[in-house]
């Protein structure tokens, strides 16, 4: 669906006509007519009076120091890099400074900051240490960080504008905006035009610069790319990288990343031109981003490590401030997100902040509710998608997410119906991310390493089926990118949560389908999950299950003993050259369990097969000679010369440890007697025991209405 042709062509035909912006500074996050509530509001409500200090304090420190403009040389992390970071934040803090105190000196250090830019920015050739495989920017070594510093630095010279001389001025924009808007729309031209994360900060750059420094004609190449045609752009880029239910196609790290210069565009467009209503377009998709983005984290606020993530980020991170404080005051968006304030501990000192803190000082707040929901991928909602499964409060939550959505572009991994598991409040089956060392120059410069290609991409790094020790499509991004995982059914009933989904791509001539459950039966405290991952082929085939694990292994049966003095790497490619073989032993009765010890609680999977089976314990660090890799290890069902195969198990949650008390309790798992009944393409059904109570399962492939029956 083309969205661009919705929108309303009257409005659109303004840009062919109008000459130029109005020109009230400022006019992005802090409006002029809102200066003075902003100024009483930091003195009266106690989130913005917490967030002001903060920006003032750091903004006084700035002020004290010299004013830095280095030749830039540096990658990622180093002097030069991290130099121009800090003068950007620097800057901003010091506008908002000025305009909630009035006092010039803070504009005064804005003025020459710029003025020192604008006499060396054109001296500066491409960076020296350009990113390998990226475009190169100007003041850092990947353009993406040239448009990001754009981003803040326009609103910093909006605030300070009217304390800034004519004179001043003319010097900045001419000898610095202008040339960096060239750049960004002429040398980064193949950036501009992309569908991309980088290509959102770059329009949003250039469009909220244009907007400020009255440069209409950047405004609409910012809207509707370099055409002007609205095939690339700004509002291309959110026609096609967005789904319907507003989740982005490259994963929930990236979502948080590129939300920012999506929503602060869309708040420069809605101040300057009111009349395209931007929070509206696309059914109020931008709103649906942010709910979703906060919907794809843990109750902790960690966001779901898919694809290439940096571990640990969460939405606490700037992006999601701007992002929920936006959403809120400006799309009137539900106040469960004034809950998400609160715990984020901060605000934008803006209009926005000025509404979050008010409402929250009012008592206006609801609880953010954590879904169980299907969060469909691709610009028409088309492309699979991910099934999240919910229980318990937010203090004590299971969480699982199954990963049956498209490639999700270069920062995608070959990892379809991947499974994580969350409970009491740490990874359970965790996802290992990403490679890299973020901004650590020591590690490549920051830079995804090397083992990011090896390892972390490959499907075997994934709690997800590896046919023939290859990865999914052999790790063509390019042929992934082609197809999607195709979601079979979803439901969140109050017993039973499920999740269904299958891949007919990834590997020529195999069928893979993956069915996850929380079920709760009276006789447990806490839902078990269940997971059915069924393959066929019409050839033989090795295939690896594995699960990525925390804790310590406490207990496994059959019985299996490590290798004592030997270690050797499960294979030579696709991620199997960094795995040791620890241990390898037969599973006579296609059956056994593991039990694990995680955060002072006990997992025991049980679990079951319709063909022979070994059972593979392996951990991560072959062929590293960096040490980039970090700790990690999983158990593997592996059956070696198989066409059809089920595999069949069930996580139990129990019991507890306490090392002061030094006691156990609720050690022994309670599940018994795992059976496969029937397995075929269309059906299969299944029995355990549950404190010798028997429980039937079974699943109709072919049947919506009628998919799954526990008895």
């Amino acid at each position: 669906m083309n969205y661009l042709k919705k929108w309303v062509w009257g409005a659109i035909c303004l840009f062919l006509t109008l000459p130029s912006f109005s020109q009230e500074h400022p006019s992005i996050m802090l409006s002029k007519q809102n200066t003075e509530a902003l100024r009483k509001g930091v003195q009266t409500y106690p989130l913005l009076k917490k967030s002001w200090k903060k920006v003032k304090s750091d903004a006084d420190k700035a002020i004290l120091e010299s004013i830095e403009v280095p030749v830039p040389k540096d990658a990622g992390g180093g002097r030069s890099h991290e130099q121009h970071k800090k003068n950007y934040i620097s800057m901003l803090n010091c506008g908002i400074a000025y305009q909630i105190s009035g006092e010039k000196k803070y504009a005064a250090y804005i003025e020459q900051m710029l003025l020192k830019y604008a006499a060396e920015y054109q001296k500066w050739p491409l960076h020296p240490k350009r990113k390998e495989g990226h475009q190169g920017g100007r003041i850092f070594w990947q353009s993406l960080n040239d448009f990001v510093w754009q981003v803040y630095t326009i609103q910093a010279y909006d605030l300070a504008h009217d304390a800034i001389s004519a004179g001043n001025r003319k010097t900045i924009e001419s000898g610095l905006f202008e040339p960096i808007l060239k750049f960004f729309t002429v040398d980064c031209a193949e950036t501009f035009n992309k569908i991309h994360n980088h290509a959102t900060w770059d329009v949003a750059a250039v469009g909220m610069t244009g907007y400020v420094i009255n440069k209409p004609d950047y405004v609409q190449m910012a809207l509707k790319g370099s055409a002007k045609d609205g095939k690339t752009g700004y509002l291309a880029q959110i026609d096609q990288l967005f789904s319907p239910d507003g989740y982005y196609t490259e994963g929930p790290y990236y979502q948080r990343y590129a939300l920012l210069p999506f929503v602060i565009f869309a708040k420069t467009i809605n101040n300057y031109q009111p009349e395209l209503k931007i929070f509206q377009y696309r059914d109020q998709l931008l709103s649906k981003a942010i709910q979703t983005s906060l919907q794809l984290t843990y109750t902790d606020g960690t966001f779901f490590p898919i694809n290439d993530a940096v571990k640990g980020k969460t939405y606490e991170s700037s992006e999601l401030v701007y992002g929920v404080d936006i959403a809120y005051a400006d799309i009137k968006a539900s106040a469960e997100l004034l809950d998400i304030a609160e715990k984020q501990g901060e605000v934008v000192v803006s209009d926005a902040g000025l509404k979050i803190a008010k409402d929250l000082s009012e008592g206006k707040s609801k609880p953010f509710v954590y879904q169980s929901q299907l969060i469909k991928d691709g610009a028409s909602g088309n492309e699979g998608g991910l099934g999240i499964l919910r229980s318990g409060s937010n203090e004590d939550q299971q969480a699982v997410l199954i990963k049956a959505a498209s490639q999700g572009m270069g920062h995608g991994h070959f990892d379809r119906l991947n499974l994580l598991y969350y409970d009491n409040g740490v990874e359970v089956f965790p996802d290992y991310g990403s490679a890299r060392f973020i901004n650590i120059e020591s590690k490549k410069g920051g830079d995804y390493l090397p083992e990011n290609k090896t390892w972390a991409k490959q499907t075997i790094a994934h709690n997800t089926l590896t046919v023939d020790q290859t990865s999914n499509f052999k790790a063509n991004a390019d042929l992934a990118q082609q197809s999607s995982g195709q979601v079979s059914y979803f439901k969140a009933d109050k017993d039973l949560q499920v999740f269904s989904a299958r891949e007919s791509n990834a590997y020529p001539g195999v069928e893979m389908s993956r069915t996850t459950a929380l079920l709760k039966v009276k006789e447990l405290k806490k839902p078990l999950l269940i997971d059915i991952f069924r393959v066929n082929s019409e050839k033989a085939h090795q295939y690896d299950l594995p699960f990525w694990y925390k804790g310590n292994l406490v207990d496994v049966a059959p019985k299996i003993r490590n290798y004592t003095d030997q270690l050797k790497p499960l294979g030579s490619k696709y991620g199997y050259e960094h795995l040791w073989l620890n241990a390898e032993q037969a599973v006579p009765e296609k059956s056994g369990y593991l039990s694990i010890l995680n955060n002072k609680r006990f997992y025991t999977v049980h679990f079951a097969t319709n063909a022979p089976l070994n059972l593979k314990f392996v951990s991560l660090g072959a062929n590293d000679p960096d040490s980039n890799l970090l700790e990690s290890k999983a158990f593997l069902l592996s059956s070696s010369d198989s066409k059809d195969q089920l595999f069949f198990s069930i996580t139990e949650s129990h019991g507890q440890t306490n090392s002061v008390s030094e006691t156990t309790t609720g050690a022994n798992s309670m599940i018994s007697d795992l059976k496969i009944i029937t397995s075929d393409p269309n059906q299969a059904s299944f029995s355990f025991k549950v404190k010798g109570k028997t429980y039937q399962y079974q699943i109709n492939y072919n049947s919506k209405e009628n998919f799954i029956k526990i008895n």
